[in-house]
């Protein structure tokens, strides 16, 4: 797998909105991750084996959110993801962003969908 191209798909992905632009910045991160790979585990060559890596031992997006794997704090979250309106009605990522999901969800849904633009990077 070439990362530094893959990366480079990302990079030209536009994103307009604050949350189009929070998820690629996730996706960048999680590439990022890859640089501390050896050898043969940086010999990705399927779908399946890149998610598997990026995780890094996690089960799934939801795991690798919960577990700490990347931001923890819901401000932190919030900043990365809102618009101003948002972060102003959620205080700056101190209340809930919904009635249905916690910050650490709405970061796991944000990670899913970077892992998304990554796959269709790496595949084009």
């Amino acid at each position: 797998m070439n990362i530094a191209k893959t990366e480079k798909k990302v990079k030209a992905t536009r994103a307009r909105s604050a949350w189009d632009k929070g998820v690629k910045e996730y996706a960048l991160e999680l590439l990022a991750s890859l640089d501390g790979l050896d050898g043969d585990a940086r010999d990705i060559s399927t779908e399946a084996q890149l998610e598997e890596a990026l995780l890094g031992g996690a089960s799934g997006w939801n795991e690798y959110s919960s577990a700490g794997c990347s931001l923890i704090f819901d401000w932190d979250i919030a900043e990365r993801l809102c618009t101003k309106s948002e972060l102003k009605r959620t205080r700056e990522g101190r209340l809930e962003p919904n009635d249905r999901e916690n910050w650490i969800e709405v970061q796991a849904r944000a990670l899913r969908q970077a892992w998304w633009l990554i796959r269709d990077a790496f595949t084009m």
